[in-house]
């Protein structure tokens, strides 16, 4: 039987959807239909923060809102955006924010740095491979490089370094008496 939500976790949830969809308006259009975003730093710092159950249930509560608020890039909202040509990308934030969750994770409650950052640079995985499948898949595009260089390589540099600051944000705010204990972290 899964765990209940307390007010606690519903509180870090709902935040940390809110920081989600802060990082969608700065979007800064690149080569292609995929603007950059600040989206996965805070996809990341989510899943290394709360873990993977309440990590990717914030990425979900963010989804889900952009479906009737503008939250997601540019100010776009709607099912038309969470299944156009960035959509893959975004249902690859809660597989990216449950990876990265999951894997930052250790029994002692404790995290290492070098976990973390793999935790981190391993929850991009979701996010490039949903998002770059669905792009060549709406676009219709079938030449593997054009789909590495247009929706994974071009993101990398800045994603890498992304991470790491999510790293760097997770440790701060796990270092932070906020009233939860690690053992909580993979509720």
């Amino acid at each position: 039987m899964p765990a209940r939500l307390n007010t606690h976790d519903i509180t870090l949830v709902a935040l940390f959807a809110a920081l989600t969809a802060a990082g969608a308006w700065v979007a800064l259009p690149i080569a292609g239909p995929v603007p950059f975003t600040l989206q996965v730093f805070f996809v990341l710092l989510t899943g290394l923060t709360l873990g993977p159950r309440l990590g990717s249930l914030s990425v979900l509560i963010y989804l889900l809102s952009g479906l009737i608020a503008p939250v997601y890039a540019g100010g776009s909202s709607g099912i038309g955006t969470l299944f156009g040509p960035a959509g893959g990308y975004l249902w690859g934030f809660v597989g990216g924010a449950a990876l990265a969750g999951s894997l930052s994770q250790r029994r002692d409650g404790r995290q290492s740095t070098p976990q973390l950052i793999f935790a981190a640079l391993a929850g991009l995985l979701p996010i490039y491979g949903l998002g770059a499948a669905w792009l060549a898949l709406s676009l219709h595009v079938t030449s593997f490089k054009v789909v590495a260089v247009g929706g994974v390589l071009q993101f990398v540099p800045l994603d890498v370094l992304k991470a790491l600051l999510a790293v760097a944000a997770a440790k701060t705010i796990l270092s932070l008496p906020l009233g939860r204990g690690a053992t909580s972290r993979s509720r």
